[in-house]
């Protein structure tokens, strides 16, 4: 579910949300896509945006009906310089990974998997299920963690809260007096809002984050901007608030932080800040080196990478 096609991504010009200002949100479609048999829209890295804050890569996967022990099936592959983060919301698949965890994510969960230095990992459906709906998300990690040790977190229990029609869960940071247990190395937040009966609200947010939203069911308006699924909304920095208006049976994720000064690199599945550490990262798993580990009860090849696009690395 997080096997990317190759991209390359830096940080995109910032803007600015104006209550009665007129094209100052920036409207982001999908890209259509398929991971492990399972269709994907992809939201960032894109031409039009390639980060918010450190949320460098965003994939809504699904919502897939499929028959039982035809689902999502991604063999093993590495990853570094950033952290994978999955927020489920229908179906249950099985993580496993390098360092020996083997881990069923189910709906209301997330699990985050650190890189770090080199780690590699497999995803599938588990046998039983006929269903998958995700968010599957990648943070790059700052230069000073970038090469630091790989490790895995699952949070089954997450702050949630109710307010004004509209039902809360904090995915990773912070948000008013709410903490999430993610381990961040970023100023960041993510958030999912779900509404049943349709919610006029009004978010307080951070001036010195960037903020984005993306409609994963129903449909919003924000500045009389109507969003629909699969739809990002792109609402710049130095905002304090946001009003949002959501439909009956609306879904949405918030996604935050500082805005990145740093140049972010995105090939295939590594993250990092030159090309030289990219290609060391492809030119190690061809090789079969040991930086990323071997997992136990997968059956089923490794996944292959790209030709780098880089001559001379």
């Amino acid at each position: 579910m997080n096997t990317s096609k190759p991209q390359a991504a830096a940080s995109s010009p910032a803007l600015t949300l104006q209550e009665n200002g007129e094209n100052t949100i920036q409207r982001i479609s999908a890209r259509h896509a398929e991971v492990g048999g399972i269709p994907i829209n992809r939201l960032m890295p894109s031409r039009q945006r390639r980060t918010i804050g450190a949320w460098c890569f965003l994939d809504h996967a699904g919502p897939a009906q499929f028959a039982p022990g035809a689902g999502m099936r991604v063999g093993p592959h590495p990853h570094i310089g950033l952290q994978t983060f999955t927020w489920m919301i229908k179906g249950e698949v099985l993580h496993r990974d390098s360092l020996g965890n083997e881990q069923i994510i189910r709906p209301g969960q997330v699990n985050l998997m650190t890189a770090g230095r080199g780690i590699a990992h497999t995803e599938e459906s588990l046998s039983t299920e006929d269903t998958l709906h995700a968010a599957q998300l990648w943070i790059a990690l700052p230069p000073e963690a970038s090469a630091c040790a790989p490790a895995f977190e699952h949070h089954p229990n997450l702050p949630s809260w109710s307010t004004d029609g509209c039902d809360f869960t904090l995915l990773a940071g912070s948000y008013n007096t709410h903490h999430a247990p993610a381990r961040l190395y970023s100023p960041l937040v993510g958030m999912d809002l779900f509404s049943t009966m349709g919610a006029d609200i009004h978010l307080p947010l951070n001036p010195e984050f960037e903020y984005g939203l993306l409609m994963l069911e129903g449909q919003a308006e924000i500045n009389k901007q109507r969003f629909a699924i699969d739809e990002l909304a792109y609402l710049g920095h130095s905002n304090t608030q946001l009003h949002l208006q959501l439909s009956p049976g609306s879904r949405a994720i918030l996604l935050g932080g500082e805005p990145c000064t740093e140049e972010i690199l995105i090939w295939w599945n590594f993250v990092g800040h030159s090309k030289a550490e990219i290609a060391q990262a492809q030119h190690d798993w061809e090789a079969g080196n040991e930086r990323f580990g071997a997992i136990s009860g997968y059956d089923g090849p490794r996944l292959t990478a790209p030709p780098l696009p880089w001559s001379g690395l």
